[in-house]
Parts: C-alpha cells; structure tokens; sequence
C-alpha cells in the first residue's frame, strides 16, 4: 500500500525537523516535501501535489490562512491538515473557511496527530476534541438568537448523502464517483439542500453536519 505523501510547512525549522523524523519514522507516511513560507507552500503544494499538506498558520510572509485558500482553490484534491498554537474561534473557524479538513494544536500528542493526518487523507474532517466547544458555543448562540430547529427532515436521503459527504471535504467529482451520479446530478442536489437549509458555504454545511450527528469528529 503507497504511502501518504505530506508536504509539511513550518517556519521553525526544529520543530519541522521534530515533525519529519516522527512522520518518516510511520510506514504509511510519507514526507516529500517541506516549506517555511506561504508563498513557498503554495508553490510546493502545486508542484509536489502531496495527498495532505500539513501547515501552520503563523508562516512569514502570506500566513498559512491565505496559503490554505490558494492551495485549495487550485488543488481542491489536496487534503489541508491545520497544526497550530491557536485554539481560539477566529482561526479556528478561518482555517475550516480556508478549506482545512482538520485543526490540530500543537499541544496534542503525537499519536493523534498521525490519527489527524490519517483522517484527513481519507477525506474526512478532524477536529481536535480542544476546538469541540467552539463548534457547541456557536451552536448555542445560534439557538439562543432563535436559529430554527432541525429541518433535517426537508431533505431527502440522497440530499443526506450527498450533505454528509459535502461536509466531509469531498469534491462533486469524488460524490459522484462513490454515489454512482452524474456530477451535475451532484450539483443539483448540492443546491436543491442548501437552498433547503439555508445554508451558503462548506463550513456552514460542516457546523451542521456536526450538530446534527451526520459526521463526527474523528
């Protein structure tokens, strides 16, 4: 079985060393390439086209947050995995914007890093149990400015389907190809749901999915 190819990007060059010799020491992981820079990381990330990239978000230069946009607007197939020192809701929320599958601190053991890499090369989301309050406090506001309650039922299972693997970080292509659809099959029932629940983008579609037990964090 291939390896999980990684591009890994970090300013601090001891703690991208630590990180190498961790991920190299797996036999399903692969390192093949690194960056100490945004700019540099999207540049890799293009060129390389590693299944995960692996970045944090305070780089020099254009921070981690825009290279994540840039990588997945040009690679939608890469898989972008957060590892940063920032537990807080503004980057938190920015990152899964940016088009991050997972959010990992730096204080988390080396063990569920791996797991973190794992997930997202699978194409599923991985949230640090650390960032789980700020996905029920968001809730928790929501319900508290009177958000409507679960109108999961307006969809039908395809709609399911399809939301749950939207919010997994799979692209209409990948849907396509694991539900046996057309893309533009896909893309219909994309629209048709989040006109439904009034939902415009994949982080809301996320947070929803969340709350409502359609995916988990890993």
């Amino acid at each position: 079985m291939a390896a999980i190819t990684i591009l890994l990007v970090e300013d601090h060059a001891v703690v991208r060393a630590g990180l190498k010799m961790l991920l190299n020491a797996e036999p399903d992981l692969e390192v093949i390439g690194e960056a100490e820079e945004g700019t540099e990381a999207v540049r890799k990330a293009l060129e390389l086209r590693p299944q995960v990239v692996l970045l944090d978000i305070s780089l020099k230069g254009v921070n981690g947050l825009e290279a994540a946009r840039q990588i997945n607007r040009a690679g939608p197939e890469i898989r972008l995995l957060v590892l940063t020192m920032h537990q807080n809701e503004e980057y938190f929320f920015q990152a899964l914007q940016a088009g991050a599958l997972g959010y990992v601190p730096k204080s988390a053991p080396d063990h569920e890093v791996l797991a973190a890499i794992r997930t997202v090369a699978a194409g599923k989301s991985y949230l640090h149990p650390s960032v789980a309050g700020l996905l029920v406090s968001d809730y928790l506001e929501r319900v508290r400015q009177g958000e409507q309650g679960n109108n999961l039922q307006l969809l039908s299972d395809r709609e399911r389907e399809v939301l749950q693997l939207v919010a997994a970080g799979y692209s209409n292509k990948e849907i396509a190809d694991r539900l046996c659809l057309s893309i533009h099959t896909v893309h219909n029932h994309r629209t048709r749901l989040m006109e439904k629940l009034g939902i415009h983008d994949r982080l809301e579609l996320l947070k929803y999915a969340l709350r409502h037990g359609l995916i988990t964090m890993e």
